[in-house]
């Protein structure tokens, strides 16, 4: 089938189906299609404007398509290249508002938040937003400090406009400029209240400094002083200048998993041709070629084996730390590491069909297509801002006409305390408060968290799948048991075969050795080594012939293994791999290997259960494996999903979301990276790949499984401190706007002047910073 067309909006540049398309406009013969009415609308009204950008630009789309004519043979999936491109032909996108899409960096129409591109690349471009904002945070913290001195010792009212006047409006133009533009899109968001807020106690103090006489004697002190609003004018766009650093910088690690991912794959690829063999870029290799891949590198591309035999460390694809022995006609994965042999590969899949590039393509959708947690404070102020700002003309228009005279003062400045008083600063503090506490006492119990919303999010989740090997288990084989034949004993077979796998470079043969080692068994030289692939080894000790391998290797040899097998079928039960040893043709024994499982992992597994979590075993391993591990462990055999590939994880997770439940993910290998992002919580072993840790939202520091436990309590320690804080935010602008606004007045004359407005403003910020310091001490 014939891929769809794609074609620019020559106006935003977005890519779009010419059957998707909102509407067209045929000029000069030419057909154009537009995403939207008001493209549309604005090409119609100029259309030369928009024809002058290079054809390119508005004829093709961003990214060829990986099946056009012209690339077959040598194609580069676009997560896989390496080519810059300027910003102005880089598509970027909203975080929260993945259908947000235009060419060249921005701000969202909708939230107002800095765009990010949609396709990251190793070439990590430094990120002008968070540049941009940390400057304008440090030059307004260092003019804020003695803005904040006031408040101890008098500072001259000019003093303070000098001050305050380039902090407002150099450090927070970002926000007036977001806050005007989210009025004309009509989407009002937190920027639209920090515009007002700022404005309103600027704007007011100016006045105050600037033509005083225009202040009623009512709102004046005792002594006629003035009361101005420098201070949380100033103390509020620094604020939210560093919230916006500490979030861009957070924003920037989530193509930190595609870039990990990115890393995996080889530059280059040594290719056998008529005249030799010459290094040449991963980008042109072509499917046919022939490639040598050298004992320690990775693999360049999906293929096959037509050369040599080794054992390749397929970890990043199975999650299995034991490599797998590879000869001709085996199938290799590109992005995985050769062991000790030399190997010659037929290039099968190569691009954008590699297997890395199908989990960086997964990884890269999962992470856009997550919907990120909607903000109560944003939920509320899409009526909590029209409202205040209704108030505020109301106020303003029934003291201008029924007020006292001076009529105009009155309304102005009662107008402005309505304003003052309604100010973000305590809603705006509420849940970074709380999140920067409560990160940090998680750091401390072992448990680091990525973003707000997977602490939002895991409160609320009722389903947790685990991988296996690294979660669940250790990661590493262990030789659990040795069962022995005849007369010989478990410290002959352990000498047998520590001597004859010495040489091999194996994990199982390690595991051999190391117990070998551990019980202080002397280990005699091995001569005339040969390995079977796949199989085992054959070498003589002490002029013996010693077979250490698979039972099929030791029926090829000879051996009779019918007294072990009973053995051996218990053991694979259990979770072992066997591996047989036989002296001078008769079977001696065999040897258990495993990897085995964390000490606290059946105890963490009890304590989920017992928080209304059920878990889930999601891994590659066989099903013999999987099932004896989840057994040691109390996970039911019906949830346990085994010999799963890596593109099926993520599957999975999807499956139990569409079925209403909300999935966290938990695993350390890069083939969980996929499911990791698609889950509505990623949690990683900190012992696991980079790639785990940057496509999850949390990460246990020390691999520790009990780490899930402590992470659940602070979740719901951290979304139980913000929604008092929430509580305390609002109700200080709920009980204070009415007042503001002078309906108490009539009856006991009362005025809350803008002293008092930004007094109460200023109490409900402690009471929000106070009731966050309490989860220093929670309870893990």
């Amino acid at each position: 089938m014939e891929p769809a067309r794609k074609v620019l909006d020559p106006v935003c540049g977005m890519t779009i189906a010419p059957e998707d398309a909102a509407g067209s406009h045929v000029h000069r013969g030419q057909t154009y299609y537009f995403c939207n009415p008001s493209c549309l609308a604005r090409f119609k009204a100029d259309p030369e404007r928009y024809l002058q950008k290079s054809p390119e630009q508005h004829q093709q789309p961003p990214h060829p398509h990986p099946e056009h004519p012209e690339h077959h043979g040598h194609r580069e999936h676009p997560h896989l290249g390496h080519r810059k491109q300027p910003e102005h032909l880089v598509e970027y996108t909203c975080p929260m508002h993945p259908e947000v899409r235009q060419m060249g960096p921005g701000t969202c129409p909708k939230c107002g938040m800095a765009l990010e591109p949609v396709v990251a690349t190793l070439d990590e471009r430094p990120d002008a937003e968070l540049t941009d904002m940390t400057r304008r945070f440090w030059v307004s913290a260092i003019l804020t400090l003695p803005i904040l001195a006031s408040m101890v010792w008098p500072v001259p009212p000019v003093v303070l406009l000098a001050l305050a006047t380039p902090v407002v409006l150099w450090g927070g133009w970002p926000f007036f400029v977001r806050g005007w533009q989210s009025i004309v899109n009509r989407h009002l968001n937190m920027f639209t209240l920090i515009a007002m807020g700022t404005g309103a106690a600027y704007v007011y103090s100016l006045a105050a400094t600037v033509a005083p006489q225009w202040v009623p004697h009512a709102f004046r002190d005792h002594d006629g002083t003035i009361a101005l609003y420098f201070e949380p004018a100033a103390v509020i766009v620094t604020l939210v200048l560093l919230g916006q650093v500490l979030e861009l910088r957070a924003r920037a690690r989530t193509s930190g998993a595609i870039r990990a991912l990115l890393g995996l794959a080889p530059k280059t690829a040594r290719r056998l041709d008529a005249d030799g063999e010459r290094d040449v870029p991963a980008a042109e290799v072509q499917v046919g070629d022939r490639l040598r891949v050298r004992p320690g590198e990775r693999i360049p591309v999906d293929g096959v084996v037509i050369e040599g035999s080794t054992s390749v460390d397929e970890s990043m694809v199975t999650g299995e730390s034991i490599p797998v022995e590879k000869g001709p006609d085996s199938r290799v994965t590109g992005g995985t590491v050769n062991g000790t042999g030399s190997i010659v590969i037929r290039a099968e899949r190569v691009g954008s069909d590699t297997l890395l590039a199908q989990i960086v393509r997964m990884v890269g959708e999962a992470q856009r297509s997550r919907a990120p947690i909607q903000r109560l404070a944003d939920k509320v102020s899409a009526w909590f801002v029209p409202a205040v700002v209704l108030v505020a003309v109301v106020t303003f228009a029934a003291w201008a006409w029924f007020g006292p005279e001076p009529r105009f003062a009155y309304a102005l400045v009662n107008a402005i305390a309505v304003l003052i008083i309604a100010c973000p600063c305590a809603l705006g503090l509420a849940t970074p408060m709380s999140i920067m506490v409560g990160t940090g006492r998680g750091a401390t119990a072992g448990v680091l968290v990525r973003d707000a919303a997977a602490l939002e999010v895991l409160e609320t989740v009722d389903t947790l799948i685990v991988d296996k090997t690294g979660t669940l288990t250790e990661g590493k084989p262990k030789v659990l048991a040795i069962e022995t034949s005849g007369e010989a004993s478990d410290v002959d077979v352990l000498r047998f075969a520590a001597a004859v796998e010495r040489a091999s470079e194996h994990p199982l043969a390690s595991a051999i050795v190391r117990m070998a080692e551990y019980r202080r068994v002397p280990i005699p030289p091995a001569t005339r080594f040969r390995s079977v692939t796949g199989r085992g080894v054959i070498a003589e000790v002490d002029g013996r012939s010693v077979v250490v391998g698979n039972a099929a290797l030791l029926r090829e040899a000879g051996t009779d293994i019918s007294a072990l097998e009973g053995k051996a079928v218990t053991l694979r039960r259990e979770g072992m791999t066997v591996v047989f040893v036989a002296v001078d043709g008769a079977a001696r024994g065999l040897i258990g290997i495993a990897d085995p499982v964390k000490l606290e992992t059946k105890e963490t597994i009890q304590t989920l259960r017992g928080e209304d979590l059920e878990p889930i075993m999601v891994t590659g391993d066989n099903r013999t494996t999987a099932e004896a591990v989840a057994r040691a462990v109390g996970i039911d055999a019906g949830a346990v999903h085994a010999e799963v590939p890596p593109e099926r994880k993520a599957d999975i997770v999807e499956r139990l979301q569409e079925q209403g439940r909300r999935v966290a993910m938990a695993g350390d290998g890069v083939n969980d990276a996929p499911a990791l992002a698609r889950a509505a919580v990623g949690i990683a072993m900190g012992t696991g790949t980079d790639v785990a840790i940057e496509s999850a939202g949390i990460t246990l520091v020390k691999g520790d499984l009990r780490g899930i436990v402590r992470a659940r309590r602070l979740s719901r320690a951290t979304m139980r401190n913000i929604r008092q804080n929430l509580f305390f935010a609002f109700v200080y602008n709920l009980a204070g706007v009415p007042i503001a606004a002078g309906v108490l007045y009539p009856w006991f004359g009362v005025l809350l002047s803008p002293m008092i407005a930004s007094a109460a403003m200023t109490f409900s910020s402690v009471s929000v910073i106070a009731n966050a310091l309490r989860l220093r001490h929670a309870e893990l």
